[in-house]
Formats: structure tokens, sequence, C-alpha cells
């Protein structure tokens, strides 16, 4: 009953609230493809930059949400956000994706982030299988391409987090300005992997079969910290870190996207190998659970700082990450939480008089209004896919 309560709250909530936001008030009427921000009051943005991993979330959301719902307005958004970013994003002379552009499409920032190249493979390649565009499966292969001939390091084994327009080192690899400046990092080998493995879903290439077991060869050997059972985030080279970081959303992320991967290669030695760990790290995970439901944000060990902060997408990673430990291991209490969890949102973070969803709160359960409702980080991408998994996950638990 949870689950089918689950996926009839979710499915209403990305049909009624989180799609309808972006359809509605997201569409730029203007300059083409979809608004660079709106802010945490609801306003629109018009003159705001439009950057490459909004525009592919947005992409990715409108075509993983058509594949699994069949309207066809959800059609309609993924033809424009795949025009948009075709034309505008793809660097047509060195490759890769421009990591920002102005509000008419010129380019603003032209670096290549390794990040935002393997959200553009995610669209590309879920608009290929939720349709068949061969179009899109050719950009897609081409982008993996581009990561791995400029992006791979052979010799330390892992992916350099971003190179100038052609691809050259560049001094500031950060994603953020929040982001410590190392040069590969946790979150983008998580979404290298990601779109990786839905690019294997519509090419059955041996050599990106390959890549994906190497991408858990590093997650297993590299970024698990057995000391603590989390994932370390910043790293040089070599993979030297401080490792005192511990964030528990990129943790249960992680948990269902390694398992995802490995299931859909089907090597029953390394899904092994990948259940032993991925249970240990929800249990880390587990750790930034709160009494109320929600999942904050990160801690410091070596300061003892703690990010209390309940955001968006921590929110939906708790609720995917425990549901996989409930579809494939019977675990009856991940199950509650993710269902409390998702009480916990539905009350603080959806927005239910605008739309869409607030960032996040704080622990007095304020909603935050200063960082954006939609934006260059703020995309409809975890919790587009929050609902859709769990509409497909019911689906195959009923059928069991």
């Amino acid at each position: 009953m949870i689950m089918y309560k689950l996926k009839k709250e979710l499915q209403s909530e990305l049909t009624e609230n989180i799609l309808p936001f972006w359809l509605n008030k997201m569409v730029d009427e203007h300059n083409g493809g979809f608004l660079g921000r709106i802010d945490g009051n609801g306003n629109p943005i018009p003159t705001a930059e439009k950057g490459a991993v909004l525009n592919a979330r947005i992409l990715w959301a409108f075509a993983a949400a058509y594949r699994v719902l069949h309207k066809p307005e959800y059609l309609e958004g993924a033809i424009r956000a795949k025009d948009y970013f075709i034309s505008h994003f793809i660097d047509k002379q060195e490759g890769g994706v421009f990591w920002s552009l102005d509000a008419k499409g010129n380019i603003l920032d032209s670096k290549k982030q390794t990040y935002a190249i393997g959200f553009a493979i995610y669209g590309l390649s879920e608009f290929a299988r939720a349709t068949g565009d061969e179009e899109c499966l050719m950009y897609a292969k081409q982008l993996y391409n581009d990561i791995e001939q400029h992006a791979f390091d052979s010799i330390n084994n892992g992916y350099v987090e971003a190179l100038t327009r052609n691809w050259q080192p560049i001094a500031d690899m950060r994603l953020s300005d929040k982001d410590e400046n190392g040069s590969r990092t946790m979150n983008t080998h998580l979404h290298i992997l990601e779109p990786y493995t839905n690019l294997y879903r519509v090419w059955k290439s041996p050599e990106l079969a390959e890549r994906i077991k190497n991408l858990i060869s590093i997650f297993l050997q590299r970024l698990y910290n057995p000391k603590t059972n989390h994932l370390d985030l910043f790293f040089n080279d070599e993979w030297e870190g401080k490792r005192n970081i511990q964030s528990f959303g990129h943790d249960i992320e992680a948990v269902w996207l390694l398992h995802e991967a490995a299931l859909e290669l089907g090597e029953r030695q390394l899904l092994t190998k990948v259940e032993t760990a991925i249970k240990r790290i929800a249990i880390a995970a587990d750790e930034g659970l709160q009494d109320d439901g929600s999942m904050i944000y990160e801690r410091w060990t070596d300061t003892a700082k703690v990010d209390n902060q309940r955001q968006w997408w921590v929110m939906c990673e708790c609720i995917i990450g425990h549901v996989d430990l409930y579809q494939y291991f019977g675990n009856t209490e991940s199950l509650c939480i993710a269902q409390r969890c998702w009480d916990y949102t539905k009350r603080y973070i959806v927005d239910h008089k605008q739309g869409e969803w607030f960032w996040g709160c704080d622990e007095n359960t304020h909603p935050n209004i200063i960082d954006d409702k939609a934006g260059f980080w703020k995309c409809p991408y975890h919790n587009t896919r929050m609902c859709l998994e769990i509409i497909e996950r019911e689906a195959l638990i009923n059928k069991a």
C-alpha cells in the first residue's frame, strides 16, 4: 500500500505541479528554448544566462516524462529543449558543450566542464530512448567520445573536471564557487556514470560497457572511504584529498545509481560487489536522517560543522535510494523512510501556491526563497526523476 500511495501522489505531483510549471512559466518565447532563471519569489528573469546543465536536464526531464507517461505536451517540451540544445550549446567546432550562454543564445563561457557534457549525454540519450531519434543518439555518442578523448586521465585513471574550449588545462575547475578546486570529484564521476548507463540502454557498445565498469571500480576503490563508509568528494590528479566532507544526499544518490549501472550491465560478480558496498554506503547516508523525516545536507569531519539545510534534491535522492533498498533487498524500514521523507517534502518544500519546489528549507521549516525556484542549478531533474522512478518501480514491484 505504501508504494501505491507514493506512486499515486508522485504522479500527481509531477503532472499537476512540476512539469506544468516548466511548460507554463519557463518557456522563452522571445529567444527560444527556456528562460535562464525564475527567482525564489517566482519572478522570471528574462535576461538571465542559460546554463548547459539546466538545459540538458530540462531535455532529460521532458524526454523521460514522455517515455513513461506518453503525454504529447511532454514531447513538445522535449523537442523544444532538444532543438535549442543542439543548435546553441553543442560546440560544432571543438566538440563538447559550452558551459553557458547569454539570454539571446550567444556564448558566455566556452569552457568544457565534464559534468555538463555528461548531462548533455544524459538528455540526448533519453530523447533517443523515448523516440528512437538517430540525430540525438549520434550527438550523444560524439559527446561520449569527446569525454573519453579529452577528459579521461589514462595515467591516474579518472576524469578531469574541466578544460578550456579547445581542451587545454584550465586553472579554475570548480562547478561552482561552493566547491573545492579539485581536478576530480565524486560528483562529476557520479554524473558520468549516470549518462553512460543511460547511453548503454540505447547503444550496447562493448567499449562503453568497459568504461562503465571502470567507473564503478573508481567508486569502489577511490571514492569510497572504508573507514567511514561515506563517499569522499574532492581530489587531485593522484586521488589525494582531505576526505573531510560527508554529503548525505550524494551518498544515497550514489547508492541507487551504482546499483542501476551494475544491474544494467548484468554481470553477477560485479553486481555482488556493488550490492555489498551500497548497503554500507546507505547506512552511512542515513546518518543524515532527522527525526522529522528529512535528510540534512552535509557534515565536515575536521571542524564538526553541519549544514542542516533540507535541500530539495537531497529529499529526492533520499526517497529513490530508500525505495531501491526496499525493492531489491526487501528492507521495509527503508520504504518507511522514503514515505516519511516525501511527507516532509510535500509539506515544507513543495510550493503549493506558485508551483514547483522551493530550493529547500531550514531546520525550522522556513522555506528558502533566497535561492532560485528555477535556474542555473535548480532544474526539473531531481524531482522529475524521483517521481518517474517511483512510478516505474511501483509497476515492477506489483508484477513481482
